[in-house]
């Protein structure tokens, strides 16, 4: 099993920036990626940012976010920050942490963390 703890989210003004953070921990040893997701009011859950946790730690991110938001994390496989500049309205959502576990291919997910943008 794999637990996940967000953290980072808040009220911020257009133009302003966040940082979230997830926390891993249990089976962390064979997690193959790590990512974020949003969901807004009554729409689906989307994509924002994966992190590949071997090699060369590939980044993958939603058009959407492209130049705003930077996904990164430490060596220890342990915890995953994304990097929120230059929020915008449209990018209020509740965030969800995401890790994917072989060799099941389980997905894991936090407990999600609200970011709302408003003046």
């Amino acid at each position: 099993q794999v637990q996940l703890v967000e953290s980072g989210g808040g009220l911020v003004q257009p133009g302003g920036s966040l940082r979230l953070s997830c926390a891993a921990s249990g089976s962390i040893f064979s997690l193959l990626s790590m990512g974020w997701y949003r969901q807004a009011p009554g729409k689906q859950r989307e994509l924002v940012a994966t992190i590949s946790l071997n090699g060369d730690g590939t980044t993958n991110y939603a058009d959407s976010v492209k130049g705003r938001f930077t996904i990164s994390r430490r060596n220890a496989k342990n915890t995953m920050f994304l990097q929120m500049n230059s929020l915008q309205p449209e990018d209020t959502a509740v965030y969800y942490c995401n890790a994917v576990r072989l060799p099941t291919w389980s997905m894991y997910w936090g407990q999600g963390t609200q970011v709302t943008v408003s003046s």
